[in-house]
Formats: structure tokens, sequence, C-alpha cells
């Protein structure tokens, strides 16, 4: 059973996160939002919607990021972390290099391994209120990695992607909007909507220039997650240190709660 779910709204393909309860992201749900893209892709989609949470009477959740209690439970095995994360960042690249337009609907939270994801996207839609999204590795004792520091700075400009990252701070819709994270809020429940709306528009131009443009407008992106700038080995080090395995079972206390 797939966790994500699709759906075809004429020429353009949602691909909705539905793995309860904040679609965390394990090689699962990573493998299946691959598959999803690619089967969008050959299936002639002009467009794409990546979607998560604006459940009504749910956790209003994009993503939770990467799933901390799996990563956990591999405890020293190497080769199991690696791939794990090599599926996350393998997920990541699929939307970056994704041949077709991507806006992504972010229906509440977008911690982390969330955020990461709408940054590889071409648009983002937020929900108004009083939700989160940034990278807030370095307080759970991880550095972020050269490639996804040069999203964040093509996002909101290299000063404040300093003070950002360094910091890991996540900012509430309002903030996000103002420094440029994300590019439009919405309703929680108008989310999805908007982000096709938008699409709609974008594919209304002559295909053969929007594409051939916006593949020039974003090698930066594909390139930004170029395995040398990632850097996996050195991740995962910073990974099996006392200080990030400490703080990241706090979390996952915290979230138990």
């Amino acid at each position: 059973m797939s966790l994500v779910e699709t759906h075809s709204h004429g020429a353009i393909v949602e691909i909705r996160l539905a793995r309860p309860p904040v679609n965390a992201l394990d090689p699962t749900l990573c493998a299946d939002i691959r598959k999803a893209i690619d089967a969008a892709v050959r299936g002639g989609a002009h467009g794409l919607v990546l979607s998560g949470g604006g459940a009504v009477d749910g956790p209003k959740v994009f993503s939770g990021g990467l799933d901390v209690p799996y990563l956990l439970s591999l405890g020293d095995d190497r080769a199991a972390l690696t791939a794990a994360w090599e599926s996350f960042f393998a997920t990541a690249q699929a939307l970056a290099a994704c041949p077709v337009p991507v806006v992504v609907a972010i229906g509440g939270h977008a911690p982390a391994g969330g955020c990461v994801l709408a940054l590889c996207c071409d648009y983002r839609v937020m929900a108004s209120g009083p939700f989160r999204i940034g990278l807030n590795e370095t307080q759970v004792g991880l550095p972020v990695p050269e490639g996804i520091q040069r999203l964040m700075r093509r996002a909101v400009g290299i000063n404040r992607a300093e003070r950002l990252l360094v910091a890991g701070e996540m900012v509430e819709a309002e903030t996000a909007l103002a420094y440029g994270l994300v590019d439009e809020l919405v309703g929680i429940d108008e989310v999805g909507q908007r982000a096709r709306m938008w699409l709609e528009g974008l594919l209304a131009l002559p295909r053969g220039p929007l594409l051939e443009t916006r593949a020039i407008a974003r090698a930066d992106v594909i390139d930004a997650l170029r395995p040398e700038h990632i850097r996996l080995d050195r991740f995962i080090d910073a990974w099996s240190t006392p200080d990030c395995q400490g703080a990241l079972r706090a979390l996952v206390a915290r979230l138990g709660k």
C-alpha cells in the first residue's frame, strides 16, 4: 500500500503525503514520493502539486521531517543509516530535477526535511496561521550540509539564511512570507486549491519556452543537491556523535508526551 495518494486534475497531478500522523519521511514514504513523481511525468502530467497536512480534524503538519524514531532504531548500523538518508536526498533530488513544475502545498508545520522538500519545489503555498517552517538541524546537533544551505540562501538571501541556519530557527508563516521562504499564504483548507490555481496560470504559457527557461533558472537547485555538496559521510558522522544522539532522544521524548 502506497504512503502517498495521487489525484489528477486535468494536466496537473497532486501527490499527497499520506503517512499519519505527521508524514514522517522514512525510506518507504520517500520511495513512494519518487515513484509517484516518475509515474505522473511518464503519464504526461504538465505539472505537479506536492501536498501534505491541512486536515481540519487531524494534525496540521505538511511533514515532520525525517522519521527520527526509525533512524534511532537503526542504532550503529551505518549502512542502514546511510541508505535511509540516501533515500531522503534522492527524493529531494527528484523534486529538484523534475522536468515539469512542482508547487508545494504546505498544510501546516514543515520542519527540517519537510522544509528541504519545499525548498526543492518551484513555488511554495503555505497555510496562514501559527504554523512554522525552517531548518532546525543545529538544535538537535546536526550541521546543515552546504547544498541545503544553498537552497535556503536562494530563497531568503545570504545574510538571512546564515541567521536562520546557524540558530536552527523555525519561523511562523507570516515571517516566512516576509523572508521569501514561502511565496504565498492562504487558509489551511485552501492550500491545495491555490497551489493548483497558481500552477494552472503558469501552464497557460507556451510550453516549450516555459520549460526551457525553467530548466535554465533551476540548474542551481539541481547542482546544490549533488553528492559533493551534501557530503553524506560527514553528516552520518555528526549523526552518530553523543551530543546529537542525546538531543535527538530528548526530542523524541518531548514529542511522545
